[in-house]
């Protein structure tokens, strides 16, 4: 049996996607999986089961990265196609059967993906990794020793909770009092983000675990399925986090977390107090501080009431 699953091009919708595509590698033991995504996701699903063949589709112009996949898939007889960009590529390939994805307004988007296949109840986001991102982690991690990850940053510097507020609460955390006192703190975010993360790394010094730029997404997921906790925005590290069953608190500001917070029982979203209208009324202007309202004190009681769970104690 074979299988073309077309998924996102970011990181975050690709790690929602997975539990879909889990769900057909479980209940299709048979099947052989050829994966398109963007090139930027694309290491998080090299070790997905039986997979034939990842092809990393990189955007060109004129749309012409959809010809290109539709010549690397035109020459197979798929048994299912499932496209989760709603592309022609699909509809122009020999299938016995095609999925493709439909918006669900009101739904969190692991539902909407779920949804292509009709499954009920969503099977939950999951990622495989292989041993060489599992020796990675180890070589860049203090050994088995639990630890606080955070990811100060984001796609766009909007979504970004202060730094100062970030490297505070991490000293919260971990300092004496604190719920994983004497914790080192892992610092992650891509190197094109580096002088964002900075001011985190400079304020927790000796503290500080510097995983900025040194991991690819497969590496990230294999170092944060170590941590006790992950606090970070709406990113994609955020979605690796809790799909690798780590206890994970997304901050939002101009975003979405009834769409896109993470999903899993062991996660949790902070919303600050001004209106979405209003933050994006910001945003249009051009203002900074669209994640001020957050508060360190509200996120250091969602942040507690994760670790108090029976995983942490």
């Amino acid at each position: 049996m074979r299988i073309l699953f077309i998924t996102s091009s970011r990181i975050g919708d690709v790690v929602l996607s997975t539990g879909l595509l889990g769900h057909l590698v479980d209940t299709h033991p048979d099947a052989r999986f050829t994966i398109a995504c963007g090139p930027v996701a694309a290491p998080l699903l090299r070790a997905v089961p039986r997979l034939d063949r990842l092809i990393p589709m990189a955007k060109r112009p004129f749309g012409r990265h959809w010809l290109a996949l539709w010549l690397a898939c035109v020459g197979t007889r798929w048994d299912l196609v499932v496209d989760l960009r709603n592309s022609v590529v699909g509809r122009l390939l020999a299938s016995r059967r095609f999925a493709v994805h439909q918006r669900r307004p009101g739904a969190h988007k692991v539902e909407e993906i779920a949804a292509v296949l009709g499954l009920s109840p969503p099977p939950a986001p999951r990622l495989w990794i292989d041993a060489g991102a599992a020796a990675e982690a180890d070589r860049l991690l203090p050994p088995h020793a639990p630890f606080l990850a955070i990811g100060p940053t984001a796609n766009w510097p909007g979504k970004e909770w202060p730094a100062d507020r970030f490297a505070a609460l991490a000293q919260r955390l971990t300092g004496p009092t604190g719920p994983l006192a004497g914790m080192r703190v892992a610092v992650l975010a891509a190197g094109s983000e580096a002088e964002r993360a900075r001011p985190v790394l400079a304020a927790l010094g000796s503290a500080a675990i510097d995983l900025v730029g040194r991991t690819d997404p497969l590496v990230a997921a294999a170092c944060l399925r170590r941590a006790a906790l992950y606090v970070g925005n709406d990113s994609g590290l955020m979605h690796i986090a809790a799909a690798v069953g780590t206890p994970t608190l997304g901050l939002f500001g101009p975003g979405f977390p009834e769409t896109y917070g993470p999903w899993g029982p062991a996660a949790r979203t902070v919303v600050g107090a001004e209106p979405r209208a209003a933050l994006f009324a910001r945003w249009k202007a051009g203002e900074d501080g669209l994640m001020d309202s957050i508060t360190l004190e509200a996120a250091e009681a969602a942040a507690r009431s994760l670790c108090l769970r029976p995983a942490l104690m």
